[in-house]
This record gives structure tokens, sequence and C-alpha cells, in this order.
């Protein structure tokens, strides 16, 4: 990989890390409740906060859907709070597959 697409790629994740914790903060939530929703360890949810470890596609989604707000904006795509498809029931559903 080049050093571009890896700068993009740390980019990327540190985006998501700052926004999932953001909004963890928001809503006065510890790591250890948030961890139960997606189910995690609290260590595990610790170290998607603080970038060691890539958080699964499917967490985002359930995060997405528990905070109400779209994908883009987790991920740092975006800095407006869109909510979560309306469809929510059906997406959580197929994240789970």
């Amino acid at each position: 990989m080049s050093n571009k697409m890896q700068e993009t790629s740390r980019g990327r994740l540190s985006a998501y890390a700052k926004r999932i914790r953001a909004l963890r903060e928001d809503n006065d939530m510890t790591q250890t409740q948030i961890a139960d929703i997606l189910p995690v360890g609290q260590h595990t949810y610790s170290d998607y906060e603080l970038s060691y470890t890539r958080i699964p596609v499917d967490s985002l989604i359930k995060l997405a859907a528990y905070f109400d707000v779209d994908m883009n904006y987790i991920c740092g795509l975006t800095d407006v709070k869109r909510p979560f498809p309306a469809n929510r029931e059906q997406v959580l559903k197929e994240s789970e597959k």
C-alpha cells in the first residue's frame, strides 16, 4: 500500500474512533455500556476508541442505529448528523447475518 493510502486509511480509522468516543460521551455512557450493546468486552471497545483495533462493520452499524446517526457521520465522511435509515430493523438484521 502506498504511503498516501496508508495515511488516508489511518485518518479514517482515527476519525471513526473519535466519533464513537464523542457519541458515547455526549450520551453520558461508559465504555462498558457500549461494549454490552455490541456485544464485546470493555477492553475491546476501548481498543476501538483508541484506534488500536479496527471496529467491525456490523458493530459500526449497531452504533449508528443506537445513536441514530448515519454511517457517513461515524466514519468521518461528513459532519452532518443525519438520522439512521428509516428501515432500521431490516438493516440491523442484515448486519447480523
